[in-house]
């Protein structure tokens, strides 16, 4: 018997989604603090990422999904990356099954290059799992290609918004990357920015969840003077940054975290892939293809 529960989401031996479900609002506790060290693949059974009504905030009226994609977090030099393998149909990965089709396939942030997006939240447990796994990805990219990340905020009873304005900041001032593991260091393992409380292992009330300014104080230990940081939080333009982003997710049929999406046009799962060293290789793969003109 397979057991549903109340957050949808995946990030034990087993679980491959955190979904944006609607209707349940309790709170699961985080995977253990080893398993962020090395995230061992989900098996080929793992359970299909939670179908769900709405995968994220209305758009913003006006706003265009074209023009929503966050600006990419900087890559290592393309010139040492390898060059993209060679494109070989040999009839293993099947779209519809293992990787869907984006209708229409939405414009990149990174014209000339073939771009690689994590669909993420700090506050999922699956991502905590998985993002060892995408930062080994990353590294194995080959020339041409790009590692961006777009931050989820479909879960408010669990605050994701706040996360997804911490990261969106945290890009404007160019400290994202540095700071992109001991983010989730700080939801799962200290606990300083979660909603579950590790001493007591009980859920934080609402009111004792982290703010802006606790979200600040964290940057604040990695150069960013706090007062900057929550100037910058509370600006108008990451609050259309959040929407756009809220957007682009729509367009994309975003439904769980983590997604990755491959240049605009296709999207997966490691539970659609059947685990996480099959997510690596059919990303590689897709990448492949564009390379290829296929």
């Amino acid at each position: 018997m397979r057991m549903r529960l109340p957050l949808f989401c995946a990030a034990l031996i087993g679980l491959a989604a955190c979904g944006s479900g609607n209707s349940d609002t309790g709170t699961t506790p985080p995977p253990a603090a080893s398993t962020a060290a090395s995230a061992p693949a989900a098996p080929a059974s793992a359970p299909a990422p939670t179908p769900a009504s709405t995968a994220a905030a209305p758009a913003a009226s006006g706003s265009s999904a074209s023009t929503a994609t966050p600006a990419p977090t900087p890559d290592a030099d393309d010139t040492k990356r390898p060059d993209a393998k060679p494109f070989v149909d040999e009839g293993k990965w099947v779209e519809g099954k293992n990787y869907f089709r984006i209708d229409p396939a939405q414009p990149t942030s990174t014209p000339g290059k073939i771009e690689v997006t994590e669909i993420f939240s700090y506050g999922c447990p699956a991502c905590f799992q998985y993002h060892g796994v995408v930062d080994e990805l990353a590294k194995s990219l080959p020339k041409g290609t790009v590692m961006t990340y777009t931050p989820a905020a479909f879960r408010p009873d669990e605050n994701w918004p706040l996360l997804q304005r911490a990261y969106l900041t945290a890009q404007a001032l160019g400290v994202d990357k540095q700071t992109h593991d001991a983010m989730f260091d700080a939801v799962f393992k200290s606990g300083e920015l979660g909603i579950f409380d590790m001493k007591t292992q009980k859920p934080k009330p609402q009111s004792g969840w982290p703010t802006i300014d606790d979200v600040a104080k964290f940057y604040a230990q990695h150069g960013v003077k706090a007062e900057d940081f929550v100037a910058t939080a509370n600006s108008f333009t990451i609050n259309t940054k959040m929407k756009r982003a809220d957007e682009l997710i729509r367009a994309y049929e975003v439904d769980s975290t983590p997604t990755i999406v491959v240049n605009g046009k296709y999207r997966l799962t490691p539970a659609s892939a059947g685990g996480y060293p099959q997510s690596v290789e059919l990303v590689q793969w897709l990448v492949s293809k564009e390379a290829a003109g296929k």
